[in-house]
C-alpha cells in the first residue's frame, strides 16, 4: 500500500496554486498507475543547480510543476520586473528592456535562466536572451528580413526558394527568444503583421498538394515544438498524407532551452510520422545538461535522427576550447554537428559576428575528430 500511495503522489499534475496535495495523492486511484505519460515524464531529472534555482525563485513550486513544459511556459521572464527580482542588471541592460517595444520581446522559460549568470552581464548564455543598448543600433547591410524569407513566401507562412523544398514557418512563438534572430521581425508580435493559425496552415498544404516537385518540407517558426501534440500530430498527419513529400524536418531549440518539452506524449506522435528528422538549436557546452541529456535519449530512442545548428557569435562560443566541448559534447548526446552560421546581420545587433577568420579558427581542434565538424558553414 505505501508503494502505491507513493505511485500516487509520483503521477500527480501540476495545479495553478503551484502546491502539492499529498492528500489528494494518497486519494489517487491505483488505476492511474497505467498512464504512461504523467508517470513517465515527472521522472524526467532535475539537475541540483535547477533544484536550488526553482526554490529560491519559485518558492512552493515542486517537481511536477518544474518538469510540466507548459507550466514553463507560463511562467517565463517577460518583463524588466520579473528580470530584476532573479538578475542583477547592469544599467545598460535595465535601460534596454525598458525601452523595448514591439517584437521579439525578452522571453526565458525558468529553465533555461537557471543557467545563466545571476549577477554577471557577460556570461554568454546571459548575453543571447537580455537585451542591451546595441541591440538599437542600426548597422550598415542589417535588414529586418535578412534572409529575404518574405520575398519567397507563395502562402502564409510558406517559403519556396529551392525547387524541392520549402520552410513552413508554423508559429510565431519561442519559450525562449534569442537576441540574434533572423527573424525578429515576426516572433513574439502578438497582434503584429505575421499571424499564424490553422486556416493559414490549409492554405500552405492546399500550396504543397499543388506543387508536386516538393518533396523536403521543414517546420520552423517561432518553434513548432510550442504547439500541442494534437496540434502538431494533425499537421505532421496532413503534411504525411501528401504523396509526394518524402521528408518532413522540424527545427526547434525547445529541447534545448525547455527540454521538459520532449514528454512521453511527444515522442508518441513524432515516432507516427517518420522520417522525421530534427535540427537542435546549441550554442554552448552550458546547455547540455542533464536534462539536455533524457530529452535527447528519448528522441534518439524514438528514431528520430539529430542534427545540430550553431550560430558562432562573438565573445560567447567564438573560441577553440568551447567550441570543442560543445561539438564533443553533441556528440555523446546522439546529436549530429551538422550546420554552423556566422551570425547574420539582422536588425538587432545584440551580438555580432565574430568574423570568418576568427570564428572558422573556433573549430580547428575539431577538424581532428572528423565527426565533431559541422558538415555546413555559413
Amino acid at each position: 500500500m505505501g508503494l502505491q500511495i507513493a505511485r500516487g503522489r509520483a503521477i500527480k499534475t501540476a495545479t495553478r496554486s503551484f502546491r502539492n496535495s499529498s492528500d489528494d495523492a494518497a486519494r489517487a486511484p491505483v488505476a492511474k498507475l497505467n498512464l504512461p505519460g504523467p508517470k513517465a515524464d515527472l521522472r524526467f531529472p532535475i539537475g541540483q543547480a535547477a533544484r536550488a534555482f526553482y526554490r529560491r525563485f519559485w518558492p512552493g513550486t515542486g517537481p511536477a510543476e518544474w518538469n510540466d513544459w507548459r507550466w514553463q511556459m507560463r511562467a517565463r521572464i517577460r518583463t524588466l520586473e520579473e528580470l530584476a527580482r532573479i538578475f542583477r542588471l547592469s544599467e545598460d541592460e535595465y535601460a534596454a528592456v525598458a525601452r523595448h517595444q514591439g517584437a521579439l520581446p525578452v522571453g526565458i522559460t525558468p529553465y533555461y535562466a537557471s543557467l545563466m549568470g545571476l549577477t554577471d552581464a557577460s556570461e554568454p548564455l546571459r548575453r543571447t536572451h537580455i537585451m542591451t543598448g546595441d541591440e538599437y543600433l542600426r548597422g550598415p547591410g542589417e535588414d529586418d528580413d535578412p534572409l529575404s524569407e518574405d520575398h519567397d513566401t507563395v502562402a502564409p507562412g510558406l517559403v519556396h526558394r529551392y525547387p524541392d523544398r520549402v520552410l513552413f514557418l508554423t508559429t510565431g512563438t519561442c519559450s525562449t527568444y534569442c537576441r540574434y534572430c533572423t527573424r525578429s521581425r515576426l516572433v513574439g508580435n502578438p497582434g503584429g503583421e505575421y499571424h499564424f493559425s490553422t486556416r493559414q496552415w490549409g492554405e500552405a498544404i492546399a500550396y504543397l498538394e499543388a506543387h508536386t516537385e516538393v518533396r523536403d518540407v521543414l517546420l520552423s517558426g517561432g518553434d513548432p515544438l510550442t504547439l500541442s501534440d494534437d496540434k502538431l500530430d494533425w499537421l505532421l498527419g496532413r503534411l504525411r498524407a501528401i504523396p509526394h513529400i518524402e521528408f518532413l524536418r522540424i527545427g526547434t531549440k525547445m529541447p534545448v532551452v525547455t527540454p521538459q518539452r520532449v514528454t512521453r506524449g511527444l515522442v508518441r506522435v513524432l515516432k507516427k510520422h517518420h522520417p522525421l528528422w530534427m535540427s537542435l538549436h546549441f550554442t554552448h557546452p552550458a546547455e547540455l545538461t542533464r536534462e539536455v541529456t533524457e530529452a535527447t535519449a528519448r528522441l534518439a530512442d524514438a528514431g528520430v535522427p539529430l542534427g545540430s545548428q550553431t550560430v558562432l557569435l562573438k565573445d560567447v562560443n567564438d573560441d577553440a576550447d568551447v567550441m570543442t566541448q560543445l561539438m564533443h559534447g553533441l556528440l555523446k548526446n546522439r546529436v549530429k554537428p551538422y550546420t554552423s552560421i556566422n551570425a547574420i546581420p539582422s536588425g538587432v545587433r545584440r551580438i555580432s559576428a565574430p568574423g570568418w577568420t576568427r570564428g572558422l579558427r573556433s573549430f580547428g581542434p575539431c577538424a581532428a575528430t572528423p565527426p565533431a565538424m559541422p558538415r555546413r558553414s555559413l
